[in-house]
Parts: C-alpha cells; sequence; structure tokens
C-alpha cells in the first residue's frame, strides 16, 4: 500500500467532514505558519534519525518495530479528530470499535461472550489492572509469579501492597510446578500469574498443567500474554512443526484462565499505547464502579470508562486496531496468521543457521523458543 497517498487520503476525508460542520475561523493565537512549521519540523526529522533503522528487516529489535501501515492509517485518521474513550460522549465511533477489537480478542482466546475487557495504554496498565482484581478479590493473599516473568508484577504487587511470591524457573525459563505447589500448600497465595511468552526467552509457562493444579488449591490464575498472545492462533490450527505439542497445548489452555493481558502493540502491528485486559467474570465490573455525571451522561449503555482504571484514552488506537483487524483478520489462514507463522519460521531458519556458526551458538533449543519477531512490512 502507498502509505503517503492514504494519508493524504485520510486528510481530506477528515477535512470534508469538518466542513459539513460548518465553516468557522481558527484563533489567532493557534495559527502558524508554514516557514515555521518547516523550520521546526527538519530539526525534528533530523533528531529521529538517531533512532536505529526499526522500518529494517535485518534489523532484530524485539518489540521495535513501526506499526504496520495499515495501523498508522487509522491512528492518523482518528487522531486528527482525537476522540477520548473514556466515555461514549467523547468518542461514540471508536468506542464502538473498541468494544468490537475486544470481543474478537476475546473470541481468539475462546473465552466466553460475556467477557469483560477494554484496550489499555500497554501490557504494564493492563497487568496492573489484572493484579488490582486479584486484590479485591482475595485480599490479604499474596500474587505468585516465575522469576523469568516480567518485572512489572513485582512493582505493581509493591505499588498495590501486595506480597509477591517469585517461584523458580527451570532451564528454559518456565516456571517450575513442582516449586509453585509448594507455594500453593502455603495456603497464602491467592493468584497465580503465568507468562505466555517472556520477554527475555520467548518461554511459555506449563499452563496446561498449572491450572489444574492451581484449580486443585482454590487460587486464580492470571496469564501475561502481553508478548505471545496472538500465536494462540497457530495453537489452535493445524500449523506442523511451528509450535511444538507442549507450547500449542499450554496456548490453548489461556481460555481456562480467569483473566489474559496481550499487547496488540507487539505482535498485532499496532503503533505503542494499546494493551488489552480480558477478565472472564463480568461481574468483576463491581469493582471498577463509580459515577462522573459529567461524562457519563448520553447514554445507559456500557461507557468504557466504567471498567477501567485509566480515564482519558486515545480512540485513535481503537481505529487503527480496528482498521488492521479489517485487512489482517484474526485467523490462522489468513491476515494475522502468516505473519506469526513467518516469525516462527524466521526463528527455526536462525536456530539452524547458529547450530553451524562459527562464533555464535543458540541459548535455547528453537522447539523451546516460542516465537521472535519481524518487522511488519507489505
Amino acid at each position: 500500500m502507498d502509505l503517503v497517498a492514504w494519508l493524504e487520503e485520510a486528510a481530506r476525508a477528515v477535512r470534508s467532514w469538518e466542513a459539513s460542520w460548518g465553516d468557522f475561523e481558527r484563533h489567532e493565537s493557534v495559527r502558524v505558519c508554514d516557514e515555521e512549521v518547516s523550520v521546526a519540523f527538519n530539526a525534528l526529522m533530523q533528531r529521529l534519525r538517531g533512532n536505529y533503522p526499526f522500518f529494517h528487516p535485518r534489523y532484530a529489535g524485539q518489540m521495535l518495530k513501526p506499526p504496520h501501515p495499515v495501523a498508522a492509517l487509522g491512528y492518523a485518521a482518528a487522531m486528527l479528530i482525537n476522540p477520548n474513550n473514556h466515555a461514549l460522549d467523547g468518542g461514540p465511533p471508536t468506542a464502538a470499535m473498541e468494544k468490537e477489537v475486544v470481543r474478537r480478542l476475546a473470541e481468539m482466546f475462546r473465552f466466553p461472550e460475556e467477557t469483560l475487557g477494554h484496550l489499555t495504554g500497554g501490557g504494564t496498565m493492563a497487568n496492573l489492572e489484572a493484579l488490582w482484581v486479584a486484590r479485591n478479590i482475595r485480599p490479604q493473599q499474596a500474587i505468585a509469579f516465575s522469576e523469568a516473568a516480567h518485572y512489572t508484577h513485582g512493582r505493581m504487587s509493591a505499588l498495590l501492597g501486595v506480597r509477591p511470591v517469585e517461584v523458580p524457573a527451570d532451564a528454559q525459563g518456565r516456571m517450575q510446578l513442582e516449586a509453585l505447589e509448594a507455594e500453593l500448600k502455603t495456603g497464602t497465595v491467592g493468584t497465580v500469574v503465568l507468562t505466555a511468552g517472556t520477554t527475555s526467552l520467548g518461554a511459555v509457562d506449563p499452563v496446561a498443567e498449572a491450572l489444574p493444579l492451581c484449580r486443585r488449591y482454590g487460587t486464580r490464575v492470571h496469564v501475561d500474554a502481553a508478548y505471545g498472545g496472538f500465536y494462540v492462533l497457530l495453537a489452535y490450527a493445524d500449523q506442523a512443526g511451528l509450535l511444538s505439542g507442549a507450547v500449542a497445548r499450554n496456548f490453548r489452555a489461556i481460555a481456562g484462565a480467569d483473566s489474559v493481558v496481550i499487547d496488540p502493540h507487539k505482535h498485532g502491528l499496532q503503533p505503542y499505547g494499546c494493551g488489552c485486559i480480558l477478565l472472564r467474570d463480568p461481574s468483576l465490573g463491581r469493582f471498577y464502579r463509580h459515577d462522573s455525571p459529567y461524562t457519563y451522561f448520553t447514554s445507559d449503555e456500557l461507557h468504557l470508562g466504567e471498567i477501567s482504571l485509566e480515564c482519558s484514552r486515545a480512540g485513535a488506537s481503537a481505529a487503527a486496531l480496528w482498521l488492521t483487524l479489517q485487512v489482517l483478520p484474526l485467523a490462522a489462514d489468513r491476515g494475522l496468521g502468516p505473519i506469526l507463522a513467518a516469525c516462527r519460521r524466521a526463528a527455526q531458519r536462525w536456530s539452524s543457521a547458529l547450530e553451524t556458526a562459527a562464533v555464535l551458538r543458540p541459548y535455547l533449543p528453537v522447539d523451546k523458543v516460542a516465537f521472535c519477531k519481524i518487522p511488519a512490512d507489505d
């Protein structure tokens, strides 16, 4: 796609819509001349050249890469209007888009139709909400997570005043079930966080075995799938050789968790500022309940701010993800699936190349690593 041409079309379309509201003059105080913008813009672009070449296919930079051009287009088009998805009054169309994409993400994990969820500013905020809910359900009880889990769980536990319990990980970076059970036997753990794709090794905790173990001790389960969650698409498909049987089984087991977090700004090809929290039990919305009479007044429908700890949130994030999923749907055989499969095959090829390299060696065998990333080029 020609991103420049489509960005011009987005600006034209928004300008045409604005014209339908009638002509007006901008206040003198906000006017800037093209010459001033040119100087500032050139300085900006010069400074941005200091970034690494995230756009280049040869750059291996974890989650650092531009969003898909379709996502950039959707974000830019909505940003020109700048809706606020806190309340329906601030952005009815993008609020509806957010509800649609959240429903699709829930379906991807095989969560029930009544799942409660919303987009967030990122995985950290989404995990904070999950742990906040966990604390409210099980006050005075600890939250356990692997020592290989993202550092956010320790930080957020401290923020919430919850005792964190670090469970040892094995040599592949996965939570040790024996160590987990030892903690569960104490009766002090209320929620266990399992990771589906660690940021260090791409490891997937043994969700399929940990879930029944936690249920046996009456413990809740939250899955942090911020980094690897989209690979659940391949886990439900007949993609022989792309995911090992154990990894695929653990991704499918996420369907039985109490909550899950995913970051569309990672493998979902979105701009930063797009995370998502999904809560299986919709009654948990009771913990968010509050009133805001100056915002929640035009509709009896659910305002997203009523189920979110964040207040103002960019409607542009919802528009970007919605537009992306229109052309790259959440499917294994089309849309996002082939992109994920290409990432996985790239990991396999890279690992094979390292096996015969003169200097480098793979840290783990490729079947122990869930995924890798490639730029979202056309």
